[in-house]
């Protein structure tokens, strides 16, 4: 008897201003990028090197904008916070990249949040097992359209935000970053072969924080757009 095969769907991100869609290969994620957000995670900024972690690229939520789409609670967690992030995408692979060549490798740039189970995340790290279950959940990736590099204007200095039911949580510049984009694709590239379709989420500011059925988040990177959910 001949079995059908089921087809994952292919992970895609609008492009901002177009019809056209960024086809995702994976996800990585930079922790503790920010000096401010690694001192209220309880660890010491200047002693730590970039390390990483993925997340599954069915874990994305494209939300166009204009629109506010509604995002379902997390499941086994009872502290689900919010982390706002510039992501990277990028269009030419490769390995060992040097950091003077990291920005012919990018093919743009959006804002996005790394949903965070708080509660699992520290768990598991006190016990010195893998984040997946803190990270890698369902839907734990929303994420705007993407900007072209070209169109992006001067990224580093841009204002990076976050607000919840229009309270303001987090607020830092790119520029706040403890290792540059240049610097983030420079490393991760020892450890992995970048490919296109790959997308770099690039750490959080501080004054990540639950968030609970109802609640409302507005978050962007000035001049790349922003997007909107409902937690439900």
């Amino acid at each position: 008897m001949a079995y059908a095969i089921p087809q994952p769907a292919q992970a895609v991100v609008p492009v901002a201003g177009s019809d056209a869609l960024f086809p995702v290969r994976r996800i990585y994620c930079v922790g503790r990028n920010y000096a401010a957000h690694a001192r209220e995670m309880g660890s010491d900024p200047s002693r730590e090197p970039p390390f990483f972690f993925c997340k599954p690229a069915d874990a994305l939520v494209p939300v166009a904008a204009g629109q506010t789409v509604a995002l379902p609670y997390a499941l086994a967690t009872a502290n689900l916070h919010h982390e706002i992030e510039l992501v990277v995408a990028i269009g030419q692979g490769g390995v060992n990249i040097p950091v003077d060549e990291a920005a012919a490798h990018v093919w743009g740039y959006g804002a996005g949040l790394d949903m965070t189970r708080r509660d699992l995340q520290f768990a598991l790290r006190d016990k010195g097992r893998p984040w997946e279950l803190g990270k890698a959940f369902d839907s734990s990736a929303p994420i705007a359209p993407l900007v072209p590099a070209a169109e992006a204007g001067p990224v580093e200095q841009a204002p990076i935000w976050l607000k919840v039911n229009g309270q303001l949580r987090q607020s830092a510049r790119v520029a706040d970053m403890s290792w540059s984009v240049a610097e983030i694709i420079a490393n991760l590239s020892t450890y992995f072969r970048l490919e296109p379709g790959d997308l770099i989420f690039t750490g959080t500011p501080e004054g990540v924080g639950p968030v609970v059925a109802g609640d409302v988040i507005e978050a962007g990177v000035d001049g790349l757009g922003s997007l909107s959910l409902r937690i439900v």
